[in-house]
Protein backbone atom coordinates (compact mmCIF):
# COMPACT_ATOMS: atom_id res chain seq x y z
CA UNK A 1 0.00 0.00 0.00
CA UNK A 2 2.63 2.64 0.96
CA UNK A 3 4.34 1.48 -2.48
CA UNK A 4 1.61 2.41 -4.27
CA UNK A 5 0.83 5.59 -2.66
CA UNK A 6 4.62 6.50 -3.21
CA UNK A 7 4.16 5.76 -6.82
CA UNK A 8 0.76 7.95 -6.91
CA UNK A 9 2.84 10.79 -5.37
CA UNK A 10 5.95 10.61 -7.71
CA UNK A 11 3.49 10.62 -10.13
CA UNK A 12 1.55 13.99 -9.24
CA UNK A 13 5.09 15.41 -9.06
CA UNK A 14 6.10 14.47 -12.48
CA UNK A 15 2.59 15.81 -13.30
CA UNK A 16 2.86 18.54 -11.36
CA UNK A 17 5.90 19.98 -13.74
CA UNK A 18 4.55 18.90 -16.75
CA UNK A 19 1.28 21.09 -16.02
CA UNK A 20 3.24 24.09 -14.69
CA UNK A 21 5.66 23.36 -17.80
CA UNK A 22 2.20 23.91 -19.95
CA UNK A 23 1.13 26.66 -17.89
CA UNK A 24 4.52 28.58 -18.61
CA UNK A 25 3.93 28.04 -22.19
CA UNK A 26 -0.06 29.00 -22.24
CA UNK A 27 1.28 32.53 -20.53
CA UNK A 28 4.08 32.97 -23.03
CA UNK A 29 1.29 32.65 -26.01
CA UNK A 30 -0.87 34.48 -24.63
CA UNK A 31 1.75 37.66 -23.43
CA UNK A 32 2.94 37.43 -26.89
CA UNK A 33 -0.59 37.60 -28.28
CA UNK A 34 -1.26 40.77 -25.86
CA UNK A 35 2.16 42.25 -27.22
CA UNK A 36 1.66 42.02 -30.92
CA UNK A 37 -1.96 43.60 -30.39
CA UNK A 38 -0.99 46.52 -28.16
CA UNK A 39 2.08 47.39 -30.87
CA UNK A 40 -0.22 47.30 -33.95
CA UNK A 41 -2.62 49.11 -32.02
CA UNK A 42 0.23 51.73 -31.42
CA UNK A 43 1.01 51.46 -34.91
CA UNK A 44 -2.30 51.80 -36.54
CA UNK A 45 -2.83 55.23 -34.52
CA UNK A 46 -2.82 58.23 -37.04
CA UNK A 47 -1.74 60.53 -34.84
CA UNK A 48 1.42 58.35 -34.38
CA UNK A 49 1.92 57.58 -38.11
CA UNK A 50 1.51 61.32 -38.61
CA UNK A 51 4.05 62.79 -35.36
CA UNK A 52 6.89 59.59 -36.64
CA UNK A 53 7.63 62.07 -39.76
CA UNK A 54 7.70 65.42 -37.62
CA UNK A 55 11.04 65.88 -35.74
CA UNK A 56 9.66 67.17 -32.14
CA UNK A 57 6.74 64.43 -32.91
CA UNK A 58 8.08 62.82 -29.76
CA UNK A 59 5.72 65.15 -27.58
CA UNK A 60 2.82 63.36 -28.98
CA UNK A 61 3.77 60.34 -29.17
CA UNK A 62 5.66 59.72 -25.89
CA UNK A 63 2.69 60.50 -23.73
CA UNK A 64 0.21 58.58 -25.92
CA UNK A 65 2.45 55.69 -25.50
CA UNK A 66 3.08 56.07 -21.73
CA UNK A 67 -0.59 56.06 -21.91
CA UNK A 68 -0.93 52.77 -23.41
CA UNK A 69 1.89 51.01 -21.65
CA UNK A 70 -0.33 52.10 -18.64
CA UNK A 71 -3.67 50.85 -19.43
CA UNK A 72 -1.67 47.35 -21.33
CA UNK A 73 0.10 46.45 -18.58
CA UNK A 74 3.42 46.25 -20.68
CA UNK A 75 6.56 47.00 -19.52
CA UNK A 76 7.47 49.76 -22.19
CA UNK A 77 6.50 50.39 -25.56
CA UNK A 78 9.23 52.19 -27.89
CA UNK A 79 8.32 53.76 -30.88
CA UNK A 80 11.20 54.20 -33.21
CA UNK A 81 11.42 56.62 -36.93
CA UNK A 82 13.50 54.93 -40.40
CA UNK A 83 16.35 56.73 -38.33
CA UNK A 84 15.83 54.78 -34.90
CA UNK A 85 15.65 57.35 -33.24
CA UNK A 86 13.40 56.97 -29.67
CA UNK A 87 10.54 59.28 -30.11
CA UNK A 88 9.10 56.67 -26.76
CA UNK A 89 10.61 55.07 -24.17
CA UNK A 90 10.18 54.28 -20.69
CA UNK A 91 13.35 56.32 -19.70
CA UNK A 92 12.50 60.15 -20.95
CA UNK A 93 16.23 60.20 -20.99
CA UNK A 94 17.06 58.44 -23.80
CA UNK A 95 13.82 59.71 -26.21
CA UNK A 96 15.96 61.21 -28.98
CA UNK A 97 18.99 58.75 -28.86
CA UNK A 98 19.58 55.92 -31.31
CA UNK A 99 18.28 52.47 -30.78
CA UNK A 100 20.91 50.10 -31.46
CA UNK A 101 19.76 46.87 -30.66
CA UNK A 102 19.92 44.77 -34.07
CA UNK A 103 17.10 42.50 -33.21
CA UNK A 104 15.39 45.28 -35.11
CA UNK A 105 16.52 44.89 -38.40
CA UNK A 106 13.22 43.03 -39.55
CA UNK A 107 10.78 45.69 -38.50
CA UNK A 108 12.82 47.44 -41.02
CA UNK A 109 11.80 45.21 -43.61
CA UNK A 110 8.45 45.15 -42.47
CA UNK A 111 8.11 42.47 -41.01
CA UNK A 112 5.84 42.02 -37.67
CA UNK A 113 7.38 38.95 -35.03
CA UNK A 114 7.76 38.20 -31.59
CA UNK A 115 11.27 37.61 -30.52
CA UNK A 116 12.88 36.67 -26.88
CA UNK A 117 15.48 39.01 -25.27
CA UNK A 118 17.57 39.67 -22.37
CA UNK A 119 17.30 43.17 -21.21
CA UNK A 120 18.85 45.28 -18.72
CA UNK A 121 15.36 44.01 -16.44
CA UNK A 122 15.99 40.81 -17.34
CA UNK A 123 14.25 38.05 -19.78
CA UNK A 124 11.45 39.37 -22.00
CA UNK A 125 9.15 38.61 -24.25
CA UNK A 126 8.73 41.22 -27.22
CA UNK A 127 6.71 42.34 -30.18
CA UNK A 128 7.74 44.58 -33.71
CA UNK A 129 5.57 45.52 -35.77
CA UNK A 130 6.63 48.20 -38.58
CA UNK A 131 4.47 51.71 -38.98
CA UNK A 132 2.80 52.27 -42.16
CA UNK A 133 1.73 55.53 -43.19
CA UNK A 134 -1.61 56.27 -45.95
CA UNK A 135 0.62 55.77 -48.68
CA UNK A 136 1.76 52.02 -47.51
CA UNK A 137 5.00 53.39 -47.05
CA UNK A 138 7.05 52.51 -44.23
CA UNK A 139 7.76 55.38 -41.42
CA UNK A 140 8.91 53.90 -38.60
CA UNK A 141 9.04 50.64 -35.98
CA UNK A 142 6.83 50.11 -32.59
CA UNK A 143 8.86 47.67 -30.11
CA UNK A 144 6.18 46.43 -27.14
CA UNK A 145 7.57 44.31 -24.28
CA UNK A 146 7.32 42.87 -21.24
CA UNK A 147 9.55 41.30 -18.68
CA UNK A 148 8.47 37.85 -18.33
CA UNK A 149 6.89 36.65 -14.84
CA UNK A 150 8.86 33.73 -12.95
CA UNK A 151 7.27 30.46 -12.16
CA UNK A 152 6.45 31.38 -8.53
CA UNK A 153 4.34 34.67 -10.00
CA UNK A 154 2.72 32.07 -12.74
CA UNK A 155 1.68 28.87 -9.95
CA UNK A 156 0.49 32.37 -7.48
CA UNK A 157 -1.68 33.66 -10.55
CA UNK A 158 -2.90 30.20 -11.10
CA UNK A 159 -2.90 28.98 -7.64
CA UNK A 160 -6.38 27.98 -7.27
CA UNK A 161 -6.06 25.61 -10.56
CA UNK A 162 -3.31 24.06 -9.54
CA UNK A 163 -4.28 23.32 -6.34
CA UNK A 164 -8.10 21.93 -7.32
CA UNK A 165 -5.99 19.95 -9.60
CA UNK A 166 -3.48 18.49 -7.41
CA UNK A 167 -6.46 17.70 -4.96
CA UNK A 168 -8.50 16.01 -7.42
CA UNK A 169 -5.35 13.60 -8.88
CA UNK A 170 -4.26 12.79 -5.10
CA UNK A 171 -7.63 11.71 -4.28
CA UNK A 172 -8.67 9.65 -7.54
CA UNK A 173 -5.08 8.53 -7.90
CA UNK A 174 -4.73 7.17 -3.84
CA UNK A 175 -8.67 6.07 -3.97
CA UNK A 176 -7.76 4.36 -7.55
CA UNK A 177 -4.18 2.89 -5.84
CA UNK A 178 -5.93 1.49 -3.31
CA UNK A 179 -9.07 -0.18 -5.44
CA UNK A 180 -6.00 -1.69 -8.01
CA UNK A 181 -4.13 -3.30 -4.59
CA UNK A 182 -7.23 -4.58 -2.77
CA UNK A 183 -7.92 -6.13 -5.80
CA UNK A 184 -4.80 -7.59 -6.87
CA UNK A 185 -4.18 -8.87 -3.11
CA UNK A 186 -7.61 -10.93 -3.59
CA UNK A 187 -6.35 -12.36 -6.93
CA UNK A 188 -3.10 -12.92 -4.96
CA UNK A 189 -5.18 -15.03 -2.03
CA UNK A 190 -4.65 -11.96 0.12
CA UNK A 191 -0.63 -13.03 0.04
CA UNK A 192 1.74 -10.08 0.08
CA UNK A 193 4.87 -9.86 -2.57
CA UNK A 194 6.92 -11.55 -0.45
CA UNK A 195 4.85 -14.33 0.73
CA UNK A 196 4.41 -14.80 -2.64
CA UNK A 197 8.03 -14.97 -3.80
CA UNK A 198 8.59 -16.93 -0.69
CA UNK A 199 6.58 -19.77 -1.38
CA UNK A 200 7.64 -19.76 -5.05
CA UNK A 201 11.23 -20.42 -3.65
CA UNK A 202 9.75 -23.37 -1.53
CA UNK A 203 7.99 -24.46 -3.66
CA UNK A 204 11.13 -24.83 -6.99
CA UNK A 205 12.72 -26.23 -3.71
CA UNK A 206 10.61 -28.68 -2.82
CA UNK A 207 9.97 -29.77 -6.33
CA UNK A 208 13.65 -30.58 -6.33
CA UNK A 209 13.91 -32.27 -3.30
CA UNK A 210 11.84 -35.01 -4.03
CA UNK A 211 12.84 -38.23 -5.48
CA UNK A 212 10.43 -38.72 -7.84
CA UNK A 213 10.83 -36.87 -11.36
CA UNK A 214 7.85 -34.23 -11.77
CA UNK A 215 7.36 -32.75 -15.10
CA UNK A 216 4.22 -30.26 -15.72
CA UNK A 217 3.29 -28.58 -18.85
CA UNK A 218 0.40 -25.97 -19.39
CA UNK A 219 -2.48 -26.05 -22.42
CA UNK A 220 -0.28 -24.85 -25.02
CA UNK A 221 2.04 -27.86 -23.63
CA UNK A 222 4.90 -25.39 -22.34
CA UNK A 223 6.88 -26.63 -19.66
CA UNK A 224 6.19 -25.41 -16.44
CA UNK A 225 7.80 -27.59 -13.98
CA UNK A 226 11.09 -30.06 -14.52
CA UNK A 227 12.38 -30.98 -11.43
CA UNK A 228 16.23 -32.51 -10.93
CA UNK A 229 15.39 -35.74 -10.72
CA UNK A 230 13.77 -35.79 -13.90
CA UNK A 231 16.00 -34.23 -15.48
CA UNK A 232 18.41 -37.46 -14.35
CA UNK A 233 15.97 -39.93 -15.54
CA UNK A 234 15.31 -38.74 -18.88
CA UNK A 235 19.55 -37.85 -19.38
CA UNK A 236 18.75 -33.50 -19.45
CA UNK A 237 21.68 -31.72 -18.74
CA UNK A 238 21.41 -30.34 -15.30
CA UNK A 239 22.62 -27.05 -16.26
CA UNK A 240 19.85 -26.24 -19.19
CA UNK A 241 16.76 -24.00 -18.74
CA UNK A 242 13.77 -26.08 -20.00
CA UNK A 243 11.00 -23.87 -18.66
CA UNK A 244 9.17 -22.58 -21.16
CA UNK A 245 10.02 -24.97 -23.93
CA UNK A 246 7.65 -26.97 -25.54
CA UNK A 247 7.89 -30.51 -23.90
CA UNK A 248 8.07 -32.51 -27.67
CA UNK A 249 11.24 -30.07 -28.36
CA UNK A 250 13.25 -31.88 -24.78
CA UNK A 251 11.29 -35.28 -24.87
CA UNK A 252 10.49 -36.66 -28.09
CA UNK A 253 8.54 -39.78 -27.26
CA UNK A 254 6.59 -37.95 -24.19
CA UNK A 255 3.02 -39.01 -23.15
CA UNK A 256 2.47 -36.42 -21.26
CA UNK A 257 0.21 -34.36 -23.48
CA UNK A 258 -2.05 -37.33 -24.06
CA UNK A 259 -3.65 -36.69 -20.61
CA UNK A 260 -4.41 -32.97 -22.12
CA UNK A 261 -5.89 -35.05 -25.23
CA UNK A 262 -7.87 -38.15 -23.59
CA UNK A 263 -9.31 -35.45 -20.88
CA UNK A 264 -8.77 -37.66 -18.10
CA UNK A 265 -6.08 -38.96 -15.57
CA UNK A 266 -3.52 -41.85 -16.88
CA UNK A 267 -2.57 -43.93 -12.88
CA UNK A 268 -0.03 -46.97 -12.50
CA UNK A 269 1.40 -46.85 -16.13
CA UNK A 270 4.87 -48.39 -16.72
CA UNK A 271 7.25 -46.57 -19.31
CA UNK A 272 10.15 -47.56 -20.89
CA UNK A 273 12.97 -44.82 -21.28
CA UNK A 274 15.93 -47.04 -22.93
CA UNK A 275 17.06 -49.52 -20.20
CA UNK A 276 15.14 -47.65 -17.55
CA UNK A 277 12.12 -48.89 -16.46
CA UNK A 278 9.24 -46.25 -15.30
CA UNK A 279 6.54 -45.94 -12.97
CA UNK A 280 4.24 -43.25 -14.41
CA UNK A 281 1.11 -41.53 -12.69
CA UNK A 282 -0.19 -38.68 -15.03
CA UNK A 283 -2.93 -35.64 -14.19
CA UNK A 284 -4.79 -33.08 -15.28
CA UNK A 285 -4.43 -29.76 -13.45
CA UNK A 286 -7.58 -28.09 -12.88
CA UNK A 287 -8.25 -24.59 -11.46
CA UNK A 288 -11.96 -24.09 -10.23
CA UNK A 289 -12.83 -26.96 -13.03
CA UNK A 290 -10.97 -25.95 -15.35
CA UNK A 291 -7.66 -27.74 -17.30
CA UNK A 292 -4.45 -25.54 -17.30
CA UNK A 293 -2.47 -28.16 -17.75
CA UNK A 294 -1.13 -32.03 -16.77
CA UNK A 295 1.80 -33.06 -14.54
CA UNK A 296 3.49 -36.12 -14.86
CA UNK A 297 5.22 -38.47 -11.48
CA UNK A 298 8.20 -40.20 -12.78
CA UNK A 299 9.44 -43.28 -10.62
CA UNK A 300 12.21 -45.12 -11.16
CA UNK A 301 11.83 -48.91 -11.10
CA UNK A 302 14.67 -50.38 -12.43
CA UNK A 303 16.27 -51.47 -9.25
CA UNK A 304 12.97 -52.82 -7.52
CA UNK A 305 12.04 -54.49 -10.64
CA UNK A 306 15.42 -55.80 -11.32
CA UNK A 307 15.39 -57.01 -7.22
CA UNK A 308 11.71 -58.30 -7.72
CA UNK A 309 12.85 -60.52 -11.06
CA UNK A 310 15.63 -61.76 -8.43
CA UNK A 311 12.88 -62.79 -6.23
CA UNK A 312 11.01 -64.21 -9.06
CA UNK A 313 13.94 -66.29 -9.91
CA UNK A 314 15.19 -67.59 -6.62
CA UNK A 315 11.59 -68.66 -5.86
CA UNK A 316 11.16 -71.04 -9.11
CA UNK A 317 14.47 -72.61 -8.33
CA UNK A 318 13.66 -72.66 -4.67
CA UNK A 319 10.18 -74.14 -6.21
CA UNK A 320 12.62 -76.32 -8.83
CA UNK A 321 14.89 -77.82 -5.74
CA UNK A 322 11.55 -79.00 -3.72
CA UNK A 323 10.35 -80.70 -6.56
CA UNK A 324 13.82 -82.33 -7.54
CA UNK A 325 13.96 -83.35 -3.87
CA UNK A 326 10.66 -85.13 -3.64
CA UNK A 327 11.37 -86.63 -7.40
CA UNK A 328 14.52 -88.22 -5.89
CA UNK A 329 13.39 -89.24 -2.93
CA UNK A 330 10.41 -91.15 -4.97
CA UNK A 331 13.20 -92.59 -6.73
CA UNK A 332 15.14 -93.83 -3.75
CA UNK A 333 12.41 -95.48 -2.20
CA UNK A 334 11.77 -97.46 -5.54
CA UNK A 335 15.42 -98.38 -5.55
CA UNK A 336 15.45 -99.18 -1.97
CA UNK A 337 12.31 -101.46 -2.52
CA UNK A 338 14.10 -103.15 -5.57
CA UNK A 339 17.17 -104.23 -3.35
CA UNK A 340 14.74 -105.10 -0.49
CA UNK A 341 13.08 -107.14 -3.27
CA UNK A 342 16.39 -108.71 -4.06
CA UNK A 343 16.16 -107.62 -7.76
CA UNK A 344 19.67 -106.42 -7.65
CA UNK A 345 19.74 -106.37 -11.54
CA UNK A 346 16.49 -104.14 -11.75
CA UNK A 347 17.42 -101.30 -9.45
CA UNK A 348 20.96 -100.90 -10.79
CA UNK A 349 18.89 -100.50 -14.83
CA UNK A 350 16.75 -98.31 -13.14
CA UNK A 351 19.59 -96.38 -11.74
CA UNK A 352 21.26 -96.17 -14.91
CA UNK A 353 18.21 -95.21 -16.89
CA UNK A 354 17.64 -92.05 -14.21
CA UNK A 355 21.06 -90.74 -14.77
CA UNK A 356 20.90 -91.07 -18.50
CA UNK A 357 17.79 -89.02 -18.64
CA UNK A 358 19.03 -86.62 -16.02
CA UNK A 359 22.55 -86.20 -18.21
CA UNK A 360 20.59 -86.15 -21.36
CA UNK A 361 18.42 -83.02 -20.58
CA UNK A 362 20.92 -81.35 -18.32
CA UNK A 363 23.17 -81.76 -21.47
CA UNK A 364 21.21 -80.47 -23.86
CA UNK A 365 20.18 -77.55 -21.63
CA UNK A 366 23.90 -76.67 -20.99
CA UNK A 367 24.53 -77.26 -24.66
CA UNK A 368 21.70 -74.79 -26.21
CA UNK A 369 20.43 -72.55 -24.07
CA UNK A 370 24.22 -70.86 -22.86
CA UNK A 371 22.17 -68.62 -19.69
CA UNK A 372 22.37 -70.80 -16.83
CA UNK A 373 18.85 -68.91 -15.59
CA UNK A 374 17.11 -69.85 -18.38
CA UNK A 375 18.30 -73.72 -18.18
CA UNK A 376 17.81 -73.30 -14.42
CA UNK A 377 14.25 -72.22 -14.86
CA UNK A 378 13.61 -75.09 -17.52
CA UNK A 379 14.93 -77.93 -15.79
CA UNK A 380 12.85 -77.01 -13.00
CA UNK A 381 9.53 -76.90 -14.84
CA UNK A 382 10.58 -79.98 -15.95
CA UNK A 383 11.08 -81.63 -13.23
CA UNK A 384 7.68 -79.94 -11.57
CA UNK A 385 5.56 -80.99 -14.64
CA UNK A 386 6.68 -84.87 -13.48
CA UNK A 387 5.26 -84.24 -10.18
CA UNK A 388 2.00 -82.71 -11.24
CA UNK A 389 2.02 -85.59 -13.72
CA UNK A 390 2.16 -83.00 -16.63
CA UNK A 391 4.85 -84.01 -19.49
CA UNK A 392 7.30 -80.96 -20.19
CA UNK A 393 8.61 -81.16 -23.74
CA UNK A 394 11.76 -78.71 -24.50
CA UNK A 395 11.73 -78.73 -28.69
CA UNK A 396 15.54 -80.40 -29.22
CA UNK A 397 15.34 -77.77 -31.91
CA UNK A 398 15.77 -74.67 -29.34
CA UNK A 399 18.76 -72.56 -28.96
CA UNK A 400 19.85 -69.44 -27.20
CA UNK A 401 22.88 -67.88 -27.60
CA UNK A 402 21.95 -64.30 -26.89
CA UNK A 403 18.98 -61.71 -25.60
CA UNK A 404 17.24 -59.90 -27.65
CA UNK A 405 18.14 -56.06 -27.33
CA UNK A 406 16.41 -54.16 -24.62
CA UNK A 407 16.38 -57.71 -23.13
CA UNK A 408 18.17 -59.83 -20.21
CA UNK A 409 17.79 -62.88 -18.23
CA UNK A 410 15.42 -61.67 -16.08
CA UNK A 411 12.87 -60.69 -18.49
CA UNK A 412 13.27 -63.96 -19.94
CA UNK A 413 12.63 -66.00 -16.58
CA UNK A 414 9.38 -63.66 -15.78
CA UNK A 415 8.00 -63.75 -19.30
CA UNK A 416 8.77 -68.11 -19.54
CA UNK A 417 7.82 -68.52 -15.90
CA UNK A 418 4.43 -67.00 -16.17
CA UNK A 419 3.65 -68.96 -19.15
CA UNK A 420 4.53 -72.25 -18.35
CA UNK A 421 2.96 -71.87 -14.51
CA UNK A 422 -0.34 -70.53 -16.59
CA UNK A 423 -0.37 -73.42 -18.32
CA UNK A 424 0.17 -76.03 -15.29
CA UNK A 425 -2.70 -74.06 -13.64
CA UNK A 426 -4.79 -74.99 -16.64
CA UNK A 427 -3.60 -78.30 -16.83
CA UNK A 428 -4.57 -78.63 -13.32
CA UNK A 429 -8.18 -78.12 -14.35
CA UNK A 430 -8.08 -80.44 -17.17
CA UNK A 431 -9.31 -83.80 -16.63
CA UNK A 432 -7.61 -85.45 -19.80
CA UNK A 433 -4.99 -88.25 -19.08
CA UNK A 434 -2.07 -86.86 -21.61
CA UNK A 435 -1.13 -83.67 -19.86
CA UNK A 436 1.40 -81.69 -21.89
CA UNK A 437 3.29 -78.51 -22.64
CA UNK A 438 5.53 -78.08 -25.31
CA UNK A 439 8.59 -75.59 -24.79
CA UNK A 440 10.32 -74.35 -27.47
CA UNK A 441 12.86 -70.88 -27.90
CA UNK A 442 14.53 -70.14 -31.31
CA UNK A 443 16.74 -67.37 -32.37
CA UNK A 444 18.23 -66.43 -35.81
CA UNK A 445 20.18 -63.01 -36.82
CA UNK A 446 16.37 -61.54 -37.17
CA UNK A 447 14.51 -62.89 -34.60
CA UNK A 448 14.13 -64.70 -31.30
CA UNK A 449 10.60 -66.23 -30.38
CA UNK A 450 9.59 -68.00 -27.34
CA UNK A 451 6.69 -70.72 -27.44
CA UNK A 452 4.60 -72.22 -24.78
CA UNK A 453 2.00 -74.81 -25.67
CA UNK A 454 -0.33 -76.44 -23.67
CA UNK A 455 -3.79 -78.77 -24.35
CA UNK A 456 -5.10 -77.76 -21.29
CA UNK A 457 -8.86 -76.68 -21.04
CA UNK A 458 -8.24 -73.28 -23.04
CA UNK A 459 -9.48 -69.38 -22.84
CA UNK A 460 -13.03 -68.04 -24.44
CA UNK A 461 -13.25 -64.98 -26.19
CA UNK A 462 -13.78 -62.71 -23.02
CA UNK A 463 -10.90 -64.32 -21.51
CA UNK A 464 -8.57 -63.61 -25.08
CA UNK A 465 -9.76 -59.98 -24.89
CA UNK A 466 -9.21 -59.21 -21.68
CA UNK A 467 -6.43 -61.70 -20.44
CA UNK A 468 -3.38 -58.92 -20.56
CA UNK A 469 -5.79 -56.27 -18.89
CA UNK A 470 -4.04 -55.37 -15.17
CA UNK A 471 -6.14 -56.62 -12.54
CA UNK A 472 -7.89 -59.37 -14.44
CA UNK A 473 -7.55 -62.94 -13.53
CA UNK A 474 -9.37 -65.86 -13.86
CA UNK A 475 -7.81 -68.12 -10.65
CA UNK A 476 -8.41 -67.83 -7.08
CA UNK A 477 -9.29 -64.04 -5.66
CA UNK A 478 -6.06 -64.69 -4.09
CA UNK A 479 -4.09 -63.58 -7.11
CA UNK A 480 -4.49 -59.83 -8.33
CA UNK A 481 -3.79 -60.50 -12.56
CA UNK A 482 -0.27 -59.47 -12.98
CA UNK A 483 1.26 -62.21 -14.44
CA UNK A 484 0.27 -61.72 -18.19
CA UNK A 485 0.11 -58.21 -17.76
CA UNK A 486 3.98 -58.58 -16.49
CA UNK A 487 4.23 -60.98 -19.84
CA UNK A 488 2.83 -57.92 -22.27
CA UNK A 489 4.71 -54.91 -20.26
CA UNK A 490 8.49 -57.10 -21.34
CA UNK A 491 7.23 -57.66 -24.19
CA UNK A 492 6.49 -53.82 -25.45
CA UNK A 493 9.89 -53.35 -23.43
CA UNK A 494 11.30 -55.51 -25.89
CA UNK A 495 9.77 -53.91 -28.64
CA UNK A 496 8.23 -57.34 -29.85
CA UNK A 497 5.04 -59.07 -30.28
CA UNK A 498 2.86 -61.37 -28.50
CA UNK A 499 0.49 -63.82 -30.66
CA UNK A 500 -2.22 -66.22 -28.88
CA UNK A 501 -4.68 -68.76 -30.11
CA UNK A 502 -6.77 -70.71 -27.69
CA UNK A 503 -9.99 -72.22 -27.56
CA UNK A 504 -12.32 -73.96 -24.62
CA UNK A 505 -11.01 -77.20 -24.01
CA UNK A 506 -8.08 -77.49 -26.90
CA UNK A 507 -5.36 -75.76 -25.14
CA UNK A 508 -3.53 -72.47 -25.67
CA UNK A 509 -0.27 -71.15 -27.47
CA UNK A 510 1.67 -68.26 -27.11
CA UNK A 511 4.01 -67.09 -29.47
CA UNK A 512 6.25 -64.50 -28.37
CA UNK A 513 8.70 -62.80 -31.44
CA UNK A 514 11.55 -59.98 -30.41
CA UNK A 515 13.71 -58.41 -33.53
CA UNK A 516 17.46 -59.00 -32.52
CA UNK A 517 18.42 -55.98 -34.06
CA UNK A 518 17.28 -52.19 -32.35
CA UNK A 519 14.18 -50.79 -33.86
CA UNK A 520 14.38 -47.06 -34.39
CA UNK A 521 11.46 -45.63 -32.91
CA UNK A 522 10.36 -42.44 -34.65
Amino acid sequence: MLLSVGIVLFSLLIGGLILVGGVIRLTETQLGQRLMTTARTVAEIPLVQTSIQKPDGWKIIAPTARRLRIVNDVTYIVVLNMDRIRFSDPREERIGTVFRDQAVEEAYAEHSYIQRVRGELGLALRAYVPIMDDQHQQVGVVLVGRVMPGIWEIMQGERGNIVLTFCLSLLFGVWGSYQLARHMKKQMFNLEPEEIARILVERTATFHAMHEGVIAIDNQERITIFNDRAKQIFGIDGELDVLGLPIRSVLHDTRLPEVLELQKNILNTELHVGNTLLWSNRFLIKVEDKVVGALAIFQDRTEVARMAEELTGVKEFVGALRVQNHEHMNKLHTIAGLLQLQQYDKALAYLFEVRDQQEELTSFLTTRITDENISGLLLGKVSRGRELGIRVTIDRLSHLERFPPYMDHHDFVLILGNLIENAFDSLEKSDRPDKEITISIEQDSEICSLLVEDNGIGMDEDTLARMLERGFSTKEPKHRGLGMYLVHQQVKKGRGELECRSRPGQGASFLITFPMKEVNEQ
